[in-house]
């Protein structure tokens, strides 16, 4: 696929993530807490928040993006990449998208503490978790092949690795984070 036509329909596809990190969780708590904002026994939990947020969206348009610099195509089921993408945030884990996005949903339910928040998350988790394991896996192990399967075995699905895996010379599937 053409790097510009790619970039134009990943960009359109970004409304897609927006709506769960940012919509959603807008509609469930208004962007308020239902504490006291002032509360000293909550500060550290919204620092803890306000971390997650600030290093989960960056990575989630970092690991869109990927997929038209490296991959040449989109994370749209019916536009895939050319090729397996597995640098940049790939490199520590197979699921940096879904990974950021639960970590800025995350971080909003600690910063705002706000259980229906947690809740949510916990939701979302678990439908990217099966979707993952039921269709996208399958789907890449058929496309890819070993190369998935190398790359599925060093590279951990939710925890990110210390470490950025290389490729098979960097320790191929005996490789862990």
């Amino acid at each position: 696929m053409r790097t510009g036509v790619a970039a134009a329909a990943s960009a359109a596809f970004f409304v897609v993530p927006l709506f769960i990190v940012g919509v959603v969780p807008w509609l469930l708590t208004g962007w308020d807490s239902p504490y006291d904002w002032s509360s000293p026994g909550l500060l550290p939990l919204r620092a803890v928040g306000v971390v997650l947020i600030v290093l989960g969206a960056p990575n989630l348009i970092r690991a869109f993006a990927r997929f038209v610099t490296e991959g040449h195509g989109t994370p749209m089921p019916p536009a895939p990449c050319d090729r397996l993408v597995i640098g940049g945030p790939y490199s520590r884990v197979r699921n940096p998208m879904f990974v950021s996005a639960l970590g800025v949903i995350f971080g909003q339910a600690l910063l705002f503490a706000d259980p229906a928040l947690g809740i949510y998350g916990a939701g979302v988790w678990a439908f990217f978790a099966f979707y993952v394991y039921v269709r996208e896996e399958p789907k890449l192990s058929r496309i890819y092949g070993e190369q998935y399967d190398v790359y599925r075995a060093a590279v951990p699905a939710w925890r990110p690795r210390l470490r950025p895996w290389r490729g098979p010379g960097d320790g191929g599937a005996a490789a862990s984070g």
